[in-house]
């Protein structure tokens, strides 16, 4: 046993603090990213923001209103095969919606039946975008980035399609980053435990502040010429503000982007309001729905809620995007790019928190 005496911040730690600009409007901030991509070579352009591969969030409808302004989603891995392929074969070819796996067997032939269908060539091929094509980016994703298994299926994913743009995680540490990196990742996933509906802080004792995670892991990664997706813990514009701030290269969302109407899960009604399922893919709501309910050796490691129900998200976009821009202009960052180089973190008072009745 050691004790790691080192002070690690969460976003609620710190704000940013301001500095002199020449900028006169939101409107001249570009928060779009250009990225090309270590392994994959493939290029990135938009605005580094993803869905989360959650099934109440990483959905079709999603995928394609946020591809309409920029933004990627990882679609969930619960859909069936044939709905994807028609779904990717309608795509034009593109970095901005990633195909979501686990580690298991099942999920590896079910991406590789979904992927030789789409590369096949057919007689109808000019009248489907993708065909051809196959699936550009894959997200691979599990709760514990730390294990074996997990580090030989990315190196079996990476040897058998070197041409696929890889996010995978999750992982907190810089140490493992390189090794994910070294191992053929773009992207690495960066959290455990700050999502709204994960537990797992508080079933197992295990996680780490995320934005020292976001800055440890960022400089890991950039040294290597890698990036990192920061996945969790942001419940407003201002804690990606302060994600970006800390070197994300993307973020991922859950909660945030939850009970729209582009999202999945049940619309109920409560005492007159209309309130949608969410929940995270380690909850019991999920396992029962996917796997049959909680196997035995396990405990659920996340939580199902009612949010209210909020429409179309492009007013949420709108929000969200604003107060990243508007970040930009306090600190003179004219692109998205220079916010991290313009960005010092001032370590908030946890009784000034408390009394602003933040999280």
């Amino acid at each position: 046993m050691r004790i790691e005496e080192e002070l690690k911040l969460d976003f609620k730690d710190v704000l940013i603090r301001p500095k002199r600009s020449t900028l006169t409007s939101r409107a001249e901030v570009d928060i779009s990213r250009q990225f090309v991509f270590r392994t994959s070579r493939r290029t990135y352009k938009g605005i580094p923001i993803i869905a989360a591969n959650m099934d109440t969030v990483g959905t079709l409808d999603m995928a394609r209103t946020l591809a309409g302004h920029g933004l990627a989603t990882a679609l969930h891995k619960h859909y069936d095969e044939h709905l994807l392929i028609d779904f990717f074969r309608a795509l034009p070819a593109t970095d901005t919606v990633f195909y979501s796996m686990g580690i298991a067997r099942v999920d590896y032939e079910k991406f590789h039946r979904v992927n030789a269908a789409l590369t096949t060539d057919t007689a109808d091929a000019t009248d489907t975008a993708n065909t051809g094509q196959g699936i550009a980016s894959l997200c691979v994703d599990v709760a514990n980035g730390y294990t074996k298994s997990f580090v030989d299926f990315i190196h079996k994913l990476r040897e058998e399609y070197p041409d696929k743009t890889l996010m995978a995680g999750n992982v907190v540490t810089g140490e493992m980053t390189e090794e994910l990196i070294l191992a053929g990742v773009d992207i690495v996933k960066v959290g455990i435990g700050p999502g709204s509906v994960c537990t797992t802080r508080r079933m197992t004792g295990v996680g780490y502040p995320q934005l020292s995670a976001i800055i440890e892991c960022a400089d890991a990664a950039h040294g290597l010429g890698g990036l990192i997706c920061a996945d969790g813990g942001c419940t407003s514009p201002g804690d990606l503000a302060k994600a970006f701030g800390g070197g994300a290269d993307f973020i991922m969302l859950g909660g945030m982007l939850a009970g729209h109407d582009e999202c999945g899960g049940e619309v109920v009604e409560t005492n007159g309001m209309r309130k949608m399922a969410f929940y995270g893919m380690s909850s019991r709501a999920a396992m029962d729905k996917y796997a049959g309910g909680v196997a035995e050796y396990r405990a659920s490691e996340g939580k199902q809620v009612l949010i209210d129900h909020r429409g179309a998200v492009e007013a949420t976009l709108q929000d969200i995007l604003g107060g990243v821009r508007s970040a930009c202009t306090y600190v003179g960052a004219r692109r998205l790019k220079e916010l991290s180089k313009r960005t010092t973190f001032i370590r908030v008072a946890r009784q000034l928190n408390d009394w602003f009745g933040e999280r």
